[in-house]
């Protein structure tokens, strides 16, 4: 059963932030990818996804994550991943994205 996501972002001169809390998986991930990959398009700056209240996370929201990464890359910019929770961190780091993404 999926808790409701929630999704919030915010723009400064140095960067985008996402604060994203609830939980990431199959029935929250297509919100997820549209909401997220309209806040790399729209900006200039590099992206800080904050994941303080983020629950949950399964494998089709780590590849959400990447395809960000990459949109964001393409631009010249990074993606840094903050206040994440020691599961999601454990997630990152079994799988690697942990070397990809800046995480803090």
């Amino acid at each position: 059963m999926s808790s409701e996501l929630v999704f919030r972002e915010e723009f400064s001169e140095n960067a985008a932030k996402v604060i994203v809390s609830g939980e990431i998986d199959i029935y929250t991930a297509q919100l997820f990818k549209e909401k997220l990959y309209n806040t790399v398009d729209r900006s200039d700056t590099d992206l800080v996804i904050d994941c303080r209240n983020l629950n949950y996370i399964d494998s089709t929201g780590l590849g959400i994550f990447v395809g960000a990464l990459k949109k964001t890359r393409q631009k010249g910019r990074n993606i840094f991943i903050e206040n994440i929770r020691d599961n999601i961190r454990k997630l990152f780091v079994i799988t690697g994205l942990d070397k990809l993404f800046t995480l803090r």
